[in-house]
This record gives structure tokens, sequence and C-alpha cells, in this order.
């Protein structure tokens, strides 16, 4: 049964939640595939960019650069939701999808399918990495460079900010959406420059998950695997107060504007 556009939610409209939204909305079961293979091939293309750089540049002993590494994380996240989001909402992180369903921006149901296409995207990029190159900087895996609860904090306060951002321009009405891929990618690549050292600024679990397991390395990777879950539910969770208690208060304002009989 069709649903009138005007009673669907207005994180619909936006441009690169359109359409998994509309679908989720109309329970149309011929999407579940296709977005899941959107999933996968949106982390694949992440996981391969942005670790092919950390392996490459030490390869070329450090022609690719700190920052370089950085500015490609955050340019293929923005090419990959650019590409995808229109097809899957263009989650490409297990966090930002657990944060979508805890603010009822994503249905429940589909959260399993997400993670598993999410998961097997990071795997098989590693895996062709680690194919192409050998074993080099553990096939980019993330490591704490100190304390793994700095690290733990580091990842959760990065993966707020980036939810927070994501938040914004995905399902406010209010925000400028047709910049939102540049709106996240830019956020990915500066946490990723500034951070980058101290905690491999992941922000990501199945991109953290992937090199870890083909690169075998698990030393304190349970702060990866949490982290930024902690935060990117909280900034949902807290963007979704403030949108609905900022909506209130303009309606209540308008309210009184209007002239009384």
């Amino acid at each position: 049964m069709a649903v009138d556009a005007s009673q669907r939610p207005a994180y619909a409209q936006r441009p690169f939640m359109r359409r998994s939204v509309s679908l989720w909305v109309t329970g149309l079961p011929v999407t579940w595939l296709p977005a899941c293979v959107a999933e996968f091939v949106g982390v694949f293309g992440l996981v391969f960019a942005g670790c092919g750089a950390i392996m490459i540049d030490t390869l070329s002993h450090g022609a690719v650069t700190h920052v370089g590494v950085g500015l490609v994380f955050g340019l293929v996240v923005a090419t990959m939701i650019y590409a995808t989001g229109h097809l899957s909402g263009a989650h490409l992180n297990p966090a930002v999808t657990l944060a979508f369903v805890v603010a009822r921006h994503f249905p429940l149901r589909r959260l399993v399918g997400y993670w598993v296409a999410q998961v097997l995207g990071a795997i098989a990029a590693a895996t062709t990495l680690r194919l192409l190159f050998g074993d080099v900087a553990r096939v980019g895996a993330t490591l704490p460079a100190g304390n793994p609860w700095q690290a733990f904090l580091l990842e959760a306060i990065l993966t707020f900010f980036l939810m927070f951002v994501i938040m914004a321009v995905a399902t406010d009405s209010r925000a400028i959406g047709q910049a939102a891929a540049l709106a996240i990618g830019a956020t990915v690549g500066l946490e990723a420059i500034f951070a980058g050292p101290m905690s491999g600024a992941s922000m990501n679990p199945a991109r953290s998950l992937g090199s870890a397991l083909v690169g075998w390395v698990w030393t304190a990777q349970w702060v990866y695997l949490t982290a930024p879950f902690l935060g990117a539910v909280v900034a949902a969770l807290l963007y979704r107060w403030l949108r609905l208690a900022s909506m209130s208060s303009e309606y209540t304002s308008e309210y009184k504007k209007e002239p009384t009989a």
C-alpha cells in the first residue's frame, strides 16, 4: 500500500536518506538485498582506499603522508555517500546504523543485515589489500599510541561529533542537505588528521575489525569495537532531543505571533 509523501518524516526528504527511508515506510521487501550490497560496496571502498593509503604510505616511505591519509579517508567517505546514499542511506558504519535505530530513524529489523554487510565489506577489502601488498602496516589496523582507556575516550568523542554532524545533515530538514556528503567527509578527514596519531581515529567498528582480522592484530581492539557505538548513540539521542526541543520552541513562538480574533 502506497504512503502519502506528506505523511513521511522530514528526514525521508533528505537526498541520501530518501530512498532507504521511503522503502522502509512502504515496507517493500525487495529492497533488502540491494541495500545490503550497497553497504558492502561502500565499506569496501572506504577500507580499500583508507587502509590502502596507510599501507602505500609505508611502502613508499612516507610519500602519502599522515595528512594525505586523513584526506583519503575523508574523501572516500564523501564519495561513497554520494555513490550509495540513494541505495542504502550510506551508513558505512555499524555504529551509525545502531545510532539511527536507537534514535528511531532506521528499522530494527534491518540492523543485523546492515552490520553483516558492513563487516563483510571491510574484511573483503582488507583481504584484497593483504593479497596486493602483503602484511604491511598491519593491513591498516588501528592501535592506541598510549593507554587504551585514553584511546577509548578519544574514539568515543570523535564518533560523537561525527554522528552529531550526520544527524544534522541527514535527519533535520532545516539543515542544508545538498552538501551532506561533504560535511560528513570533512568531519572524518579532520578527525583522522588530528587524532589519528593517538588512536587511529577509526570511529568505525567494521573498518577496525576488518584490518584486525586479516592482519591478526588484536591488541586493544575492544576499544574500537565499543567506543564508537557509545559515542554515536549518545550523539544521536542528544541531537534528537535538541531537534524536537528547538522545533517545539519555534512552534510556540509562531503560535504566539498569530493574531487573536
